[in-house]
């Protein structure tokens, strides 16, 4: 009995070794943060929070925010892309996965670095919401004020 066990044991492990053959990355824009695994060898199924991207984001747009980096060094159709966003808005979740996925590419090969780099997708945008501050309705807007 101890013999079927153990090869119970090896055959899940030798399942894991398969579904672990991707590369990861995060990426993040405003409260947006998308986790990026990118599988080698696919046929450039893109899936985010496990829709088809073109479903989750409504716009033409954001699908060209996310398929960018892909096209730009000619991936498109050879990796396939599993994204999990939370947080944000769909537009700051859209380039938080454009981030990732460049990101995870440079990984899978280090000379993608320049042509991302020159077309913006590497560079992580600083921009967050300005904090309230005391005395204040918001950020900046002041309380309103009367003259007589």
């Amino acid at each position: 009995m101890e013999e079927k066990k153990e090869q119970v044991v090896l055959e899940e492990k030798g399942a894991e070794d398969k579904k672990s053959g991707y590369l990861y990355a995060i990426g993040r824009r405003k409260e947006a943060i998308a986790t990026v695994r990118l599988y080698k060898n696919g046929k450039g199924k893109i899936t985010v929070n496990g829709k088809l991207y073109s479903e989750y984001f409504p716009t033409g747009e954001m699908e060209q925010i996310v398929s960018g980096p892909l096209k730009s060094v000619g991936q498109a159709d050879k990796v396939d892309i599993e994204a999990k966003s939370f947080g944000g808005g769909l537009r700051g979740q859209s380039e938080a996965v454009r981030l990732g996925i460049s990101r995870a590419l440079v990984q899978l090969n280090v000379n993608f670095k320049k042509n991302l780099r020159k077309a913006g997708y590497l560079t992580r945008d600083p921009r967050v919401k300005e904090r309230k501050k005391p005395g204040l309705k918001r950020a900046r807007r002041a309380p309103q004020w009367q003259k007589r």
